[in-house]
């Protein structure tokens, strides 16, 4: 399923692919991609236990991505292992890894969606006339099920950290 006109991007009008994922259902599972020390995995099952963070931008290499991945990063700091806080875009881990180390991120784990787009459908957030992932921040409880879900309706906006933040507390 396909929802046209769901977001905008710098003022057009964008299709998202997939289903919204609502508030009191269970996080669809993924397999995302990061490196360290070689190529890993991460799916939900590796998240559960903890609330998590799932904070997901189009491409850390821009503006608003890198504001975004570096207010969550300073924001959850606070909350030490008490949480999981992930930042999920396409950029390959290797990129990612980088733009981390560049930036001090170091609070929040990055995680691609790179080769199969499968996490951008399952939380309907793919971006069909770009391929990248909409900007959103989902909270998961610690048994996976969605306690916050923001798609950001215009791609070049920062998200709402103060409710996502209140939904992880």
């Amino acid at each position: 399923m396909s929802r046209t006109g769901a977001i905008t991007f710098k003022g057009h009008p964008m299709t998202l692919a997939g289903e919204a994922v609502a508030v009191g259902s269970a996080g669809p599972d993924f397999q995302l991609h990061y490196y360290r020390e070689g190529m890993q995995t991460l799916s939900l099952s590796d998240l559960k236990g903890k609330k998590t963070l799932i904070s997901v931008v189009p491409s850390l290499d821009t503006g608003v991505c890198a504001i975004q991945t570096k207010a969550f990063n300073e924001k959850v700091a606070a909350l030490g292992d008490s949480v999981n806080a992930v930042t999920v875009s396409l950029d390959l881990p290797f990129a990612q890894g980088r733009f981390c180390g560049a930036e001090g991120i170091d609070n929040m784990q990055v995680a691609s969606d790179y080769q199969q787009r499968r996490f951008g459908q399952a939380y309907g957030v793919l971006i069909e006339e770009l391929m990248l992932l909409a900007r959103a921040v989902f909270v998961l409880d610690e048994a996976g099920v969605v306690t916050h879900a923001e798609v950001v309706n215009e791609v070049t906006t920062e998200p709402d950290y103060d409710s996502a933040l209140a939904a992880l507390a």
